[in-house]
Parts: structure tokens; C-alpha cells; sequence
């Protein structure tokens, strides 16, 4: 008899991920040290501004001011994204209507408009939000509206043999087969609402993160400059780990077919 080899044991995805920023930190640390500190730090001296930043209270503040208009902008594109793309791909009259324009706001230079956008809203917070639900309202609407297209045609004649309205149809068919799609264009529309929210607090009126990146920039200190685009990558990495939670729990069919390991 034969005996049976044991697989090795792979290392758990939380241990890769945590080996891999370890060696990367020690790298940047090394190679940083060497350049100019007007052209480029290293992770030591963002700590060291990370930890000036929070005792003066500068951080905390530019924080919720970026937070406040980025959780309204992104909450406004998860409202209208989702029920706008389940009725273009659901009605092939709407698709040829509006599918243009959505595929082409997609693709639309957004920072060109915000002069535009700045003399509808002003400097405040509005424009803010108008700037980050632009950019995460279309990857939710484009991702949603391919889901429906993918729906098998044999679950819609069920749903129709069934004398079911064209609401519950969407509702107990499309919405929970499209699932996977839309929680692929939230992930999406997380980058894309985190860079709107940078780019309107450039354009406009200047505070939040984006306040610290420019100051910083303006007084060549490169450390602190680092320490908002940090928060920012981890936001956006929070974010959309969050969002892949709520996906396992409200589609957890879609790990098992992919055959991720979630360990």
C-alpha cells in the first residue's frame, strides 16, 4: 500500500500580506535613507510626523473633514448606481436611451469640470460630494447593469411563467443573481471616490487631507506630505475590505465558486 503524501501547508493569506508590507517597509527604510529628503522619506520619519500631526490635532480635523463629504458623496452613488444600472440592463428601451452617456461619463475628465462644478455648488462641501459621487456613481451603474445582462434568460421565463410582476422580478431574481457584480463596483467606486475626494479638496477649497498634501508640497516636507497619502491608501484598503465582508455574508455562494481561501 501506497501511503498517501501530505499536502505542505500553505501560509495563511493574512501572514503573506503581513510578510510582504514587513519586507517592503524594511526596504523603503533602507533605499530612503539614501535620497534627499526634499525628493522622497522613509517609513521612521512619516511615523515621526504621523505622531506630530495627531498630538497637534491637525490630523483629526483634516480627517473628518475629508470623511464627512466622501461617506455622503459615496453613499448618494450607492442610492442612485445601483437601482439606475438593475433598470438599464433590465429594459433594453432605457439601455439605448442613457447606456451612451453612462459609458461616456465613465470616461469623462472629471477634473476639467470642476470649475464647472465650483460655480454651481461653491467651495464648501457640496461641491465635494458632487466631486466624489461622480466619480464612484458610474462604476456602480456600469458593473450592475453588466450583472443584469448575465442573469440566465431561463430564471426571467420562470419569473414570467409565473405571472411575477416586472418589480419582483427584479427584486427576488436580477438583484440577488447581480449581487457579485454590484459588490465588484463598490470596490471600484471606493478607489475612484477616494481620488475625487483628493481632487476636489485640491480644487476647491483646500482643507482635509488634500490641505496637508499641498502644504507639505509648498514647504518641501516630504515626510508630512506622505502621512495623509498613507491615510488615504489605507482608507481605501479598509473600505473596501469592509465592503468584501458584506459581500461574503450577503453572497456567499460567490467565494465558494471562486474557491478563494479566505484565511
Amino acid at each position: 500500500m501506497i501511503d498517501a503524501v501530505a499536502e505542505p501547508r500553505q501560509l495563511p493569506r493574512s501572514a503573506i500580506t503581513a510578510l510582504s508590507i514587513v519586507v517592503f517597509l524594511i526596504a523603503w527604510e533602507f533605499f530612503g535613507r539614501k535620497i534627499n529628503p526634499i525628493f522622497g522619506s522613509y517609513p521612521t520619519a512619516i511615523a515621526h510626523a504621523f505622531v506630530a500631526l495627531a498630538q497637534s490635532g491637525k490630523l483629526a480635523k483634516a480627517l473628518m473633514q475629508s470623511l464627512e463629504p466622501f461617506l455622503a458623496g459615496y453613499a448618494l452613488s450607492v442610492i442612485v448606481g445601483i437601482p439606475l444600472g438593475l433598470v438599464v440592463g433590465r429594459f433594453r428601451g432605457v439601455e439605448a436611451a442613457i447606456g451612451f452617456f453612462i459609458t461616456a461619463g465613465y470616461a469623462m475628465p472629471l477634473v476639467a469640470l470642476v470649475p464647472l462644478l465650483v460655480l454651481w455648488f461653491g467651495l464648501g462641501f457640496p461641491v465635494k460630494m458632487a466631486v466624489i459621487f461622480l466619480m464612484a456613481v458610474f462604476p456602480i451603474v456600469i458593473n450592475t447593469w453588466l450583472g443584469v445582462r448575465t442573469v440566465p434568460k431561463t430564471l426571467i421565463e420562470v419569473g414570467t411563467a409565473f405571472v411575477a410582476s416586472q418589480a419582483t422580478i427584479v427584486r427576488r431574481i436580477v438583484l440577488p443573481a447581480t449581487l457579485p457584480y454590484i459588490m465588484a463596483g463598490l470596490k471600484l467606486a471606493v478607489g475612484r471616490g477616494v481620488v475625487g475626494m483628493i481632487i476636489a479638496e485640491f480644487f476647491t477649497s483646500i482643507t482635509g487631507l488634500g490641505a496637508i498634501i499641498i502644504n507639505s508640497a509648498n514647504n518641501f516636507d516630504t515626510a508630512t506630505m506622505f502621512v495623509p497619502v498613507i491615510i488615504v491608501m489605507a482608507l481605501a484598503w479598509a473600505l473596501t475590505q469592509a465592503i468584501g465582508t458584506l459581500e461574503r455574508r450577503v453572497a456567499p455562494w460567490q467565494v465558494e465558486l471562486a474557491g478563494r481561501e479566505e484565511t
